[in-house]
């Protein structure tokens, strides 16, 4: 089959120069015969407008993208290994507690271009990322859905000629979007949620998309069609329709996939994370008679005394921890514990705990006293 080949002529300070258009690429012919590839510029879009209903009460106050795990905010993990695969220019889709959201990511990453797009209705991710569309133009764009905490390389799937899906192999796919492929790791269809799953690979929220306006256009499709995914516009369905109309997608296995929807595997992931980084315990912390079992994340300013802690526990800045023994948890910044025994818990910011033995779900600004 032969590719499709076009061009366009224009004056530079260096000559005449001729713009041939591949499928896959951009090559620039100069007078002297000299080509030369342009890589297109890639911007980042991750929608952060979910109300994280199944991570409640912590939700109530704190995004779901700001949630603390190992050490880090879900956000923090997706917007660090982005940069460093060489992007620089993040469009945000905000909308619960968005200036939360606009606050962090201006405190975090000061040197980054970031852009807050306002969602005002939750009409699903399809609807999220076309709010982007006038940002984007013509880019290349990468996909990060604000909940998606991946192991993988991100050159790797960033430099691919082709559209990119991240997936991973799941026992249930019947609550993911399902990617069915072929012997040669090309993608033949995508479906959202499907109730009887043709394939276990689910899409795991990242996609790099090189061919963004055709991009556009089927999530077009959705919206004058009215065609929606258990009520929402969902961008799986767009995928497929770029798909049956000749786009050429490739499954990225990535390595892990972190689950931080839920108490139970948000604290499994904390686990995960916190064994592969080893912890990161501060050398500037108090810990009169106390014992540290790694791996343990503990951000600055914290005083422990008298208690345990670990394994697996994150804690965040400005805690104080009296006479407690602590594993298996995450806990927030500026919060009190004293005489308390916590396994598998999770424990907002400026939360006050005294008294107790067992597994707590507290939010933010809560005070309680047992005993």
């Amino acid at each position: 089959m032969k590719k499709m080949l076009f061009s366009r002529s224009f004056i530079s300070e260096s000559g005449l120069i001729r713009q041939y258009f591949l499928k896959e690429s951009v090559f620039l012919i100069c007078e002297n015969g000299f080509i030369k590839k342009r890589i297109l510029y890639m911007k980042a879009i991750i929608p952060v407008a979910g109300a994280g209903a199944k991570l409640r009460p912590h939700t109530y106050t704190q995004p779901k993208a700001l949630i603390p795990i190992a050490g880090k905010t879900i956000l923090s993990y997706i917007v660090d290994q982005l940069h460093d695969g060489g992007i620089n220019e993040f469009i945000f889709i905000i909308g619960y507690l968005g200036e939360k959201i606009q606050d962090y990511v201006n405190f975090a990453f000061p040197n980054l271009k970031c852009h807050f797009v306002q969602q005002n209705e939750r009409c699903g991710t399809g609807h999220a990322i076309e709010l982007a569309k006038n940002l984007i133009g013509k880019d290349e764009v990468f996909v990060v859905l604000g909940d998606t905490i991946c192991e993988y390389d991100v050159k790797e799937m960033i430099n691919s000629p082709f559209n990119m899906l991240g997936v991973k192999k799941v026992e249930d796919p019947r609550h993911f979007g399902v990617a069915e492929i072929d012997s040669n790791d090309f993608i033949m269809h995508v479906v959202e949620k499907p109730a009887i799953p043709k394939s276990n690979m689910a899409l795991v929220g990242l996609y790099k998309i090189r061919e963004t306006e055709f991009m556009y256009g089927c999530l077009n499709q959705l919206f004058v069609e009215n065609i929606k995914t258990y009520g929402e516009y969902s961008f799986t369905d767009a995928l497929d329709f770029m798909i049956k109309r000749g786009a050429r997608f490739k499954a990225f296995k990535v390595k892990n996939w972190f689950d931080c929807g839920k108490k139970e595997t948000l604290l499994e992931s904390n686990a995960t994370l916190l064994k592969k980084s080893g912890g990161n315990v501060k050398v500037n912390h108090e810990y009169k008679s106390t014992i540290i079992i790694p791996p343990v994340s503990i951000a600055p300013n914290c005083t422990i005394n008298d208690s345990i802690i670990g394994p697996h526990v994150a804690i965040g800045a400005n805690t104080n921890i009296t006479q407690s023994i602590v594993r298996d948890s995450i806990i927030g910044s500026y919060t009190n514990l004293f005489d308390v025994v916590l396994d598998n818990s999770l424990i907002g910011s400026d939360a006050s705990v005294k008294g107790l033995t067992r597994s707590l779900n507290i939010g933010d600004n809560t005070e309680i006293e047992f005993g």
